[in-house]
């Protein structure tokens, strides 16, 4: 039994390890913190084997990383607030059009500031209360449908549309803000 789980864990757990990292590094806020999350969601992985059912392995997995980090965050941060929801009143069409079209780099001057915009980019997104993050970080870097997300995170598929245009627009909203100061 346990060879068979090993060899499931394997085939279907071992090359999601990656996705299943930079989210918890998205969530954690940190390297070491993400490291810690992912030993004990492999491990509870690993032990929940038999009960997989391989239709969506990827999203089962970003589940157990996340309800891991979720249960991380209570023990060893309990001051954070998990279920914070802001909304900054924007133009709806603002929010539809968000989004950045990457252009090929020509000069290294392009490519510094291009660096820079990214870094600004992961700081923004860094600063979002954690569950707007957390639909932005499955949706925009993992490439989720908001179906998966939903399975995910646990909340309805409206919840999780809400969120998500609620993470983008305060992202826009500190896009405009930078585009001020400058």
């Amino acid at each position: 039994m346990t060879a068979d789980r090993a060899a499931k864990f394997d085939r279907l757990v071992l090359p999601r390890l990656g996705d299943g990292f930079r989210l918890a590094r998205w969530l954690t806020g940190n390297q070491a913190d993400a490291e810690d999350v992912m030993q004990e969601a492999a491990l509870r992985a690993f032990l929940a084997m038999d009960r997989l059912l391989e239709d969506n392995v990827r999203a089962w997995f970003l589940t157990v990383v996340r309800n891991t980090c979720y249960s991380w965050l209570t023990k060893n941060r309990p001051g954070i607030n998990l279920s914070v929801e802001e909304l900054i009143p924007q133009d709806k069409d603002l929010m539809e059009r968000g989004g950045l079209i990457a252009e090929p780099v020509a000069s290294i001057e392009e490519a510094l500031i291009a660096k820079d915009r990214a870094a600004w980019l992961t700081r923004a997104i860094d600063r979002l209360p954690l569950s707007m993050k957390e639909v932005v970080v499955l949706r925009d870097y993992h490439d989720l449908s908001y179906r998966e997300i939903a399975e995910v995170s646990g909340v309805p598929i409206g919840t999780v549309m809400s969120r998500l245009a609620r993470a983008r627009q305060h992202l826009l909203k500190a896009i405009e803000l930078a585009d001020d100061d400058t």
